[in-house]
């Protein structure tokens, strides 16, 4: 089974088709922010230094030790301290989980460009050595390095239940179809809520966008340099926009990939998912029809196919099938193994064995893709992805839909997507039992007096649609947003290997230069 494959690929997602969260945080993200930490009697962070040496094995559930780098350079870890609050710089303190690979032409070195690989949830010291060979001519004048945001992985993960917990909770029905199923539902939300607060409580409050690009500043100040140089991938560039506007003037060299709309609250990003995953799951229908017998998948067209997908997943519903050892693919499972083959072409060939194995009764290529969305290993240990995804979500965005509010909802999720409409709609009531407040109905970019920033989106982008990336030009404002776009249908450019994005992008970041805006790469 192709689990490397789709486990490289984890780094990039930015939300599970069954965790869409909607919104949440307190009054420790919302506090004002200074231009820099030092200005508020941060400066003890500011001048810590780190003790980078080698780096631990992976945490459970994902990724796997850092590979040497080209020429035998080696991975370098540390940890850094930061306020848990900085609205109380004096009180209890986080420590951040960072990943390092030094420059490789050290007289020539730019700085530090820092990225974040997405999620919300996403870990960068697994993200960044999967897929540091694309990266490497950036490396010729960067020192790259990435971080597990706080309240992720080493980062002091929010934890919510154990790996028994979490399987038999991944398995529920989560489009319920009557009465009795939404109570489950219901019930199941609240326990695992519960056990995040349980388990994570005092983080809870402290873990959103926020604060971690308040990290970010600290890190920049840490790092020794002057701007920060960022590459920001799918949640990563909502992550980004808000440090542009919390510190417009720290802002270096910055590109936001896969581009998050940062107008859209809960639900509009959530419909925008729904039509975008419809999109992709169109392309591979289509481009099966287009290969006629090669294609194992029933149906000479692209209504017949995807009307197999719903039936298969109908049938899931009623009664799961053989998964991997005890456990079975249900169709929620199903779905989101679906979800996470179509981030990207290169997992088609994956989808298409997966429903073609399932239609035979064998479920176990559709879960393994699961499992690797949800951070699930081969040893039934889970990473903290999808509780640091719900719990940053749901301390960023206001809105708590009740399961009542979601299934009024459902009919424009059906009309935006016939197979995924039922599960991102029901998945607006996510954070509806969450116990922090949320903070905003949706963040602000607006960055005036910023340096260019490159905004790179991708037209056929199943999980970020292209609109967004034009919506974050016109938020961050004028002179600052230069929009660069990429035709193609999968999530994130860079790594998609098209010449044009890498030269545009590798001459922006090594030589300063910016291109037009408005350019296309196909």
């Amino acid at each position: 089974m192709p689990i490397s494959a789709a486990q490289r690929a984890a780094a990039l997602f930015t939300v599970s088709a069954v965790l869409l969260a909607g919104g949440c945080t307190d009054g420790g993200d919302e506090a004002a922010a200074p231009e820099t930490p030092t200005a508020t009697g941060l400066a003890r962070f500011a001048s810590q230094q780190l003790e980078w040496g080698p780096c631990r094995p992976p945490t459970a559930g994902g990724g796997a030790s850092p590979s040497p780098l080209p020429g035998g350079a080696t991975w370098e870890c540390a940890f850094m301290d930061a306020p848990l609050d900085y609205a109380e710089p004096d009180g209890e303190t986080i420590e951040l989980a960072l990943i390092r690979a030094r420059a490789r032409d050290r007289g020539n070195r730019i700085g530090s460009l820092v990225y974040n690989f997405g999620g919300p949830g996403g870990s960068g010291l697994t993200g960044l050595p999967s897929f540091a060979p694309d990266y490497e001519n950036l490396r010729s004048r960067y020192d790259l390095v990435s971080f597990d945001p706080r309240g992720v992985g080493r980062s002091e993960g929010v934890e919510c239940a154990t790996d028994r917990e979490l399987d038999a909770y991944y398995s529920l029905d989560f489009t319920p179809d009557d009465t009795a199923e939404e109570r489950v539902l219901s019930d199941a939300q609240k326990k695992y809520a519960s056990g995040c607060e349980r388990e994570s409580g005092a983080l809870l409050p402290h873990v959103g966008t926020a604060n971690a690009a308040r990290d970010m500043d600290l890190m920049r100040q840490v790092l020794g340099d002057d701007k920060l140089h960022y590459f920001g991938i799918s949640y990563g560039t909502e992550l980004g926009g808000v440090y542009a506007h919390l510190f417009p003037k720290n802002v270096g060299r910055a590109l936001f990939d896969a581009v998050v709309d940062p107008n859209a609250g809960t639900e509009e990003g959530a419909l925008a998912q729904a039509k975008g995953f419809q999109l992709a799951l169109d392309n591979f229908a289509k481009d099966c029809v287009d290969r006629g017998d090669a294609c194992t998948l029933p149906g000479s067209n692209v209504a017949e196919i995807e009307s197999f997908i719903t039936g298969l997943l109908a049938e899931l519903d009623k009664k799961p099938i053989r998964g991997i050892g005890e456990r079975k693919l249900t169709q929620s499972l199903a779905t989101n193994g679906i979800v996470q083959a179509l981030y990207t072409e290169e997992y088609w060939q994956y989808l298409e064995q997966g429903l073609d194995a399932a239609d035979g009764g064998d479920g176990g290529l559709l879960l393994a893709l699961s499992d690797s969305m949800n951070g699930r290993d081969e040893n039934g240990r889970y990473s903290n992805i999808q509780a640091a995804n719900a719990a940053i979500n749901c301390v960023d965005f206001k809105e708590r839909y009740t399961l009542g509010q979601a299934k009024e909802r459902l009919p424009e999720f059906r009309e935006a997507s016939p197979v995924f409409g039922d599960a991102m709609g029901w998945a607006l009531a996510s954070c509806s039992q969450w116990p922090v407040p949320g903070t905003w109905d949706h963040p602000d970019v607006s960055a005036p007096g910023s340096a260019p920033i490159l905004v790179l989106g991708t037209t056929g982008d199943p999980a970020t649609p292209y609109a967004g990336a034009r919506a974050m030009v016109n938020a961050l404002g004028k002179g600052v947003g230069v929009e660069l776009t990429y035709d193609g249908t999968r999530h994130g450019a860079y790594n998609s290997g098209n010449k044009c994005v890498q030269a545009a992008v590798d001459a922006y970041f090594l030589r300063g230069k910016v291109p037009a805006s408005g350019t296309v790469c196909k």
